[in-house]
């Protein structure tokens, strides 16, 4: 079966196998996908290097468009852990909620979840953006490096747990701050990122009602008092 016959028959995985449809969107240098009757399959449209457009209709399962570059990929339901892992660049829009991990090590690229996010969402975050229109879990953007995490609801404990360098905007309230981790003052500079991520995402949301939390740096030194 051809690439472009899958491209206008769409990707059934109750027909082909999970190796057989990331085969073809793997081998594909440009065009529109569809994947039909996901049910929840794991590492579903991983390692895509080109600019083709996916739309999973249905849940994913573990590390969706994981590891992708240039893609971009749409998944009409909800996925599980670790969406988007290792993402490098290009979009990866989640229509519903996801578990743990989403966009873990993400150096690039545009994360948005409509729905909430679970535990650790954004973590060893490595310069990817990430947009979420509900809540996040504990520990979220713990040991973020680098990039954006917006969250227009909610924040769960210990958020932001040794941060480095990463820019955390929060509307709602913020259950608890991690280590190192502390509210900043909103600049210009950051009401324009805010704005343009936030427009970038669809979301209807005003930059005006976020806080912004990031690094206090005292964790990036060694103290002598540490070693008694």
């Amino acid at each position: 079966m051809t690439t472009d016959t899958l491209r206008n028959d769409g990707l059934d995985l109750s027909a082909l196998s999970l190796r057989e449809v990331n085969a073809a969107l793997q081998d594909a240098s440009e065009g529109a996908f569809t994947v039909l009757n996901p049910g929840g399959a794991h590492a579903l449209a991983c390692g895509l290097d080109a600019p083709v457009e996916v739309m999973i209709r249905g849940h994913a399962g573990y590390y969706c468009a994981g590891m992708n570059q240039c893609a971009s990929v749409t998944v009409e339901g909800n996925a599980s852990t670790g969406v988007a892992e290792n993402m490098m660049s290009g979009m990866v829009r989640v229509r519903g909620n996801v578990s743990q991990s989403a966009g873990a090590t993400a150096h690039g690229g545009l994360l948005v979840i409509e729905g909430d996010a679970s535990a650790r969402c954004g973590i060893s975050l490595k310069g990817a953006e990430i947009v979420v229109g509900g809540n996040v879990g504990h520990m979220s953007a713990f040991m973020a490096q680098a990039g954006a995490l917006v969250v227009c609801g909610d924040a769960g404990e210990a958020l932001g747990d040794s941060i480095y360098e990463a820019r955390l905007y929060v509307r709602g309230t913020v259950a608890s701050l991690g280590a190192d981790c502390v509210e900043k003052e909103m600049r210009d500079e950051h009401r324009a990122q805010l704005a343009d991520l936030l427009a970038r995402a669809g979301m209807d949301a005003d930059p005006a009602d976020f806080r912004r939390y990031g690094s206090a740096r005292q964790l990036y030194n060694f103290k002598i008092d540490n070693a008694y």
